[in-house]
């Protein structure tokens, strides 16, 4: 129904000069709108956050908010037409809307140009006041003040983050400290450097003299690309003062369980030695960081000025900020070097975007695609507008002092900006190893994001979405729109933030979780393999040739439901993107707790955690997500699956229902759920169980049925060495599986088809190309090579789950590996060191009479997929997931 309203009842202008409003709520087609002496109509139904025109915009003309140019009209716009271009029409043609949405655009994106005049620079001015104090913990060699006391758990790489979460996992409410954190990353886990070694190792570093970190293990196996070794050396080189920390470095070198009692040892003798009394400090202390996520039309009106207001008097007082996400300021460069310290500084800014668009362009991309789907929805058409907006998180009468690398310390007060992708996590990270010692992360869509030791502060930038998540967040800019004055906000928020700093828990802390990423590595180093890459044709899928072998007589017990036969049955709970990934694993954990679906068949639930789904560019790295993500949620294994989203992302609900639609599978038979539109943690979380309650109940147990060999469907792989009597136990095995009809998948890259013994006794030719895509699934019983873009265990075995096995054997030839959250990960090791120092971490030792090895090799994997047995790795909850971006995935 079509409403008469007053302009400032239900718009606003964020300046004077602009040519377009954002609708404060849905407003109806045929709305009329009263602005002074103007009156117009709405053309079509307009969405909260979104434009209108409120003066006419000739072709040509550019439309204006903040008195900044974000588009060129295509068309003349008049009064109340719904300001448009192609991407928020597609992004909002993929979404369950209940209105019609105009079918062309009328304006077209348009980055203006900065040109820096150096001619004309004046150096600024920066805000000074008087000072002012918190409560925190002085920390000896110049590390700063703690807002925490934490003991630090760091998986030096990949290879060690299960080690880091089990072992920090071991120590709930400890005396004396806020807690032991694991701090778990996906990088550096590979055997050859990676392109954001720097990145990597300067967070580390930053990381371990953190003044929130009371004292810290870092945890390694020695042979990574990234391990205790470079760190150490790295920060000798630059200076960091590790000495003042209580640490340890420690590697990984005989049992999983061994370790973790040497690790117990070194927390709790320091339990006792590093609690810590806090005083009174100097506000020059407080590092903030300025952070947004899931931002909407409004974080540029409410929150992000609102957190620029505080963070205005931290810097009066001598402190500092940070504000990053070098992609989301392309487009603002005009208002951000409005106040600069110096030409350097502004120059040096306007390096780091240049720098930043080049490196996304080897990837054959563009920062344009930085705005999610989420962002669209919410009314953030382009990257000019996110940026626009999310640079008002500097306000106006604070000075540009510094521009520093990402994670780069921050070595005293003032307003910085750091280097860092547009990925919220990422970004975070660096931030926080530069020496924030507190969060803010401004949200418009309601983002549930905390890091393990350092506070977060969410803000919210409306006040019906801060109702619906109230029990997240914690604090309402919203209010600034329904008329209370910045000024009283501003010093709300300012006490607030020295209360969290001084000890008070905010909601993110009491919610009991928190994510680590990493500024993730970016495969291509210059544009050289660009159009190769781009030229690389579709791999057909079929399965290879192999000189099969007449195999023994065997059986397992399998169990038979409505969706076939399988060796187990799981319920998952499959996030959308990283920032729904902790809430699906409280989820499934509190599911598992109250053993939901056991009289159904279903041995347990499973969250597949992992970093992907927002802040990431690149078509071929979407189609290996999707593929990968359809390959769990049809996989044999799953028996009923909800997928979560947290709300905001570019991979949410509708995403994934077209990704379904699109392969003729039936969404109506999953479950679905949103973090931010179902009313935030607790809600979602009883919503799921609701949904799994009610499935469970239409569905009969399983039933018990003894399954031949041709059954199984089994990954291969082999990691480290790999000698030739492994080698031809492995081969036939496989000659075995195929020939009697069972399915089995090899990764392209790893020991075993780099193997002649094992190459040249399975296949009828030379070595196999892949056929398979990375996270394929397979459709027919066969031998198949699967493509491997990547060099990451956890993510090669990700990639191998994908595709509908059942099981992985591994051999182990340097060390045991991590396993998988759903796939049986069963480890054998045929390599005399590995047995001698990890052997109580294997399945199976191969040891004495060569001939037995393949029957003990097929008995192991009927043992697993009988359920008889339980991997070491699962019961070690030494297991990990990850996607791959492939060759041309990089952070935005």
């Amino acid at each position: 129904m079509s409403e008469n309203y007053a302009f400032d009842e239900v718009a606003r202008l964020p300046l004077p000069g602009d040519n377009v409003a954002i609708a404060g709520q849905r407003l109806e087609a045929g709305s009329e709108i009263r602005r002074g002496e103007q009156s117009f109509r709405l053309g079509h139904t307009v969405m909260e956050g979104h434009r209108f025109a409120v003066a006419e915009i000739a072709p040509g003309d550019d439309l204006l908010s903040w008195e900044l140019p974000f588009g060129r009209a295509v068309a003349t716009i008049a009064p109340g037409d719904y300001a448009c271009n192609q991407g928020m029409l597609d992004a909002l043609g993929g979404r369950a809307i209940d209105f019609e949405l105009p079918t062309v655009p009328n304006f077209a994106d348009h980055i203006e140009p900065y040109r820096f005049d150096e001619g004309n620079f004046a150096p600024g001015v920066q805000v000074a006041g008087a000072p002012s104090a918190f409560s925190g913990y002085l920390r000896p060699g110049q590390r700063g003040v703690g807002t925490r006391n934490y003991i630090a758990v760091l998986g030096t790489s990949s290879r060690t983050s299960s080690f880091a979460r089990e072992l920090a996992g071991r120590f709930g409410d400890v005396a004396g400290v806020d807690g032991v954190v694991a701090i778990a990353h996906t990088e550096g886990g590979g055997w050859e450097k990676p392109n954001n070694a720097e990145h990597l190792l300067r967070t580390l570093a930053g990381f371990v003299v953190h003044p929130n970190v009371g004292a810290v293990l870092a945890v390694d196996y020695g042979s990574e690309a990234i391990n205790n070794r470079t760190l150490q050396e790295y920060m000798a080189r630059h200076d960091y003062p590790l000495d003042s920390v209580p640490h340890r470095f420690m590697s990984i070198e005989g049992g999983f369980e061994r370790q973790l009692l040497e690790g117990e040892q070194w927390i709790r003798r320091w339990l006792a030695e590093v609690g810590a009394q806090r005083s009174e400090q100097p506000l020059q202390y407080l590092r903030l960081a300025l952070q947004c996520g899931g931002s909407d039309a409004f974080s540029g009106i409410s929150g992000n000025p609102l957190a620029a207001w505080v963070a205005r008097e931290i810097i009066r007082s001598g402190g500092s900020a940070n504000l990053a996400e070098t992609d989301e300021l392309i487009g603002a460069e005009p208002y951000v070097l409005q106040n600069v310290r110096d030409a350097q500084t502004a120059q040096r800014f306007l390096m780091m975007i240049e720098r930043f668009k080049e490196r996304v362009a080897w990837h054959g991309e563009s920062c344009e695609g930085n705005p999610s789907g989420g962002n669209k929805f919410r009314g953030l058409y382009n990257i000019v507008l996110k940026s626009i907006g999310a640079a008002m998180k500097r306000h106006p009468e604070v000075r540009l002092d510094y521009c520093i690398e990402y994670g780069e310390p921050m070595r005293q007060g003032g307003y910085y900006f750091m280097d860092s992708p547009g990925n919220d996590l990422e970004s975070i990270a660096g931030q926080v190893a530069s020496g924030c010692n507190a969060i803010y992360f401004v949200t418009g869509n309601g983002s549930i994001t905390n890091f393990p030791f350092v506070p977060t502060i969410k803000i919210v930038t409306t006040t019906p979405r801060f109702e619906l998540l109230s029990a997240d967040m914690d604090v309402n800019a919203g209010a600034y729109q329904d008329g209370t004055p910045m000024d009283e906000l501003g010093a709300e928020l300012f006490d607030l933030t020295l209360a969290v700093a001084g000890g008070r828990r905010s909601k993110g802390e009491q919610a009991g979780h928190a994510q680590v990423q990493v500024w993730r590595n970016w495969p291509q180093g210059d544009k050289s393999r660009l159009q190769e890459l781009r030229q690389v044709p579709a791999l057909v899928g079929g399965p290879v040739e192999v000189a099969v072998e007449q195999p023994p007589q065997a059986h397992f017990e399998a169990l038979r439901s409505e969706r076939g036969v399988s060796s187990d049955q799981v319920g998952l709970v499959l996030p959308t993107s990283l920032c729904s990934g902790q809430i699906a694993q409280l989820i499934a954990a509190q599911l598992n707790a109250e053993d939901l679906g056991r009289d159904k068949g279903l041995s347990r639930f499973v969250a597949l955690v992992h970093t992907e789904g927002c802040g990431v560019a690149g078509a071929e790295a979407e189609e290996i997500y999707a593929r990968a993500m359809l390959g769990y949620l049809t996989h044999p294994l799953v028996r009923c699956a909800v997928l979560l989203e947290h709300g905001c992302e570019k991979t949410h609900n509708d995403y994934m229902r077209n990704q379904l639609a699109e392969r003729g599978i039936d969404a109506d038979y999953f479950g679905w759920a949103s973090v931010q539109l179902d009313g935030g943690i607790d809600k979602v979380g009883a919503k799921v169980a609701d949904w799994f309650r009610a499935k469970l109940d239409t569905l009969q147990p399983a039933a018990g049925e003894s399954a031949e060999l041709g059954a199984l469907r089994v990954g291969l792989v082999a990691s480290g060495p790999l000698d030739d009597d492994a080698a031809q136990a492995l081969a036939r095995l496989t000659r075995w599986l195929v020939g009697a009809g069972s399915t089995v998948v090899i990764p392209e890259r790893g020991a075993l088809l780099e193997s002649a013994a094992y190459v040249g006794a399975v296949f009828t030719g030379d070595k196999p190309a892949a056929t398979l895509a990375h996270g394929q699934a397979v459709v027919e019983s066969g031998c198949y090579v699967l493509e491997t873009p990547t060099d990451h265990w956890t993510e090669i075995v990700t990639g191998l789950g994908a595709t509908g096995v059942e099981m992985i054997l591994a051999h182990a030839g340097e060390h045991p590996v991590q396993g998988h959250p759903l796939v049986p990960l069963v480890q054998v090791s045929a390599t005399e060191s590995v047995r001698a120092r990890y052997g109580e971490d294997l399945d199976l030792t191969l040891t004495g009479d060569i001939d037995g090895w393949p029957t003990a090799l097929l008995e192991l994997l009927l043992a697993v997929a009988s359920r008889r047995q339980q991997p070491r790795a699962a019961a070690q909850h030494n297991i990990d997931f990850q996607f791959t971006r492939g060759l041309l995935g990089v952070s935005m």
